[in-house]
């Protein structure tokens, strides 16, 4: 029986045994090797996709479970590398040996697009159960808050113009800011 579901962004239909892991249907049948294999288990992330927008494990996922649904991997991330994340992975130089980051960066693209300006507690929370036997750790929660500067600069960048409406406001303030700017520089509101 084909299964029919979206894959990065193209229609995509697969005939397998719909009990066969995701991960296997990407790797093998569909040869895209950027998603891992790492415990077979769901315990590590290397083979973390997205599916529907959330990240999961495509190690315990069964094909059948993606039916009508729309799966992305890391080569569906974005075109030329250009995710905030993978941005921010490049320019802080994270990975070491770089076997789960594919896993890392889809856990962390599925942070932001929930969770745009994470804290500490909140990327840790995210990122648990993404293994990097590395230690690259710190390096990938500073990725992380890299990649929410980057996303905010694009998403400033793609706002239309604002013309400045009021007395003491600029073009980029929002309209609360000319408050917060009098207050800061000693005025009162």
């Amino acid at each position: 029986m084909a299964i029919q579901f979206t894959l990065n962004g193209k229609a995509q239909s697969v005939d397998v045994d719909p009990q066969m892991p995701l991960l296997w249907v990407l790797r093998d049948r569909l040869n895209l090797k950027g998603t891992k294999f790492g415990c077979g288990m769901a315990l590590c992330g290397a083979c973390t996709v997205h599916i529907d927008g959330e990240a999961t494990r495509s190690c315990i996922t069964p094909i059948s479970e993606v039916a009508g649904k729309k799966v992305t991997t890391i080569e569906g991330l974005s075109a030329g590398l250009s995710h905030p994340v993978q941005e921010a992975w490049i320019e802080l130089d994270v990975p070491q040996c770089g076997y789960c980051q594919s896993g890392q960066i889809m856990s962390a693209a599925a942070l932001l697009a929930k969770k745009p300006r994470p804290t500490d507690a909140e990327v840790d929370s995210a990122m648990n159960g993404n293994i990097c036997r590395c230690g690259t750790y710190q390096r990938i929660r500073e990725a992380i808050h890299r990649a929410a500067e980057l996303h905010g600069a694009t998403a400033r960048q793609a706002l239309p113009e604002k013309k400045p409406t009021n007395p003491g406001e600029t073009a980029a303030m929002t309209s609360d800011e000319p408050a917060a700017v009098s207050m800061a520089a000693g005025g009162a509101e």
